[in-house]
């Protein structure tokens, strides 16, 4: 009776599938996607349902392709589409390469480096500024300095800097 019956739901599905795809498509709100639930229903028919017996088997077709439907809409809203994955390959990776980190870290290790050689007090100036972020004049207060004094430091520290990288290229 199974196989009488699965045979019988596919019949009805071929015999009557404008119908049934106008009605899905009209559930769903989209006729693309009752046409692949549809192929997807005349495949789960081809085994044999659950019942013996369907008293509509216009409701139990429709009602498979709205579930499969389903389905369907949760797969591909899961997925991404190839424009965005397009899309995505575009973007610019924001992490420097590794070379440019390696050249950085030696730029950074050499200013260190010519920072060590200045006189103290020059030394000392120039790392407040950008290091601490302190203004000149708390600078003057911290090292009991003129601000004078310390505007003449922190340009000398800075030439000093500025010329030795220019020499290194």
């Amino acid at each position: 009776m199974s196989e009488n019956l699965a045979t019988g739901l596919v019949d009805y599905l071929v015999k009557h599938y404008g119908s049934i795809k106008s009605r899905l498509g009209r559930i769903v709100g989209n006729p693309e996607l009752a046409s692949d639930a549809l192929q997807d229903t005349w495949l789960r028919l081809q085994v044999k349902p659950e019942q013996d017996v369907i008293q509509n088997p216009g409701g139990y077709i429709l009602r498979i392709g709205v579930n499969i439907a389903i389905d369907i809409q949760r797969r591909q809203s899961r997925s991404v589409s190839l424009d965005e994955v397009n899309a995505a390959m575009e973007l610019a990776d924001p992490a420097p390469a590794t070379e440019d980190v390696v050249q950085a870290r030696a730029a950074v290790a050499e200013l260190l480096r010519h920072i060590d050689l200045l006189p103290r007090r020059q030394r000392s100036v120039i790392l407040m500024v950008h290091v601490d972020g302190l203004t000149q004049k708390e600078i003057a207060a911290r090292l009991d300095i003129s601000l004078r004094t310390v505007e003449s430091d922190l340009k000398k520290a800075q030439d000093t800097l500025i010329e030795k990288r220019s020499k290194e290229r």
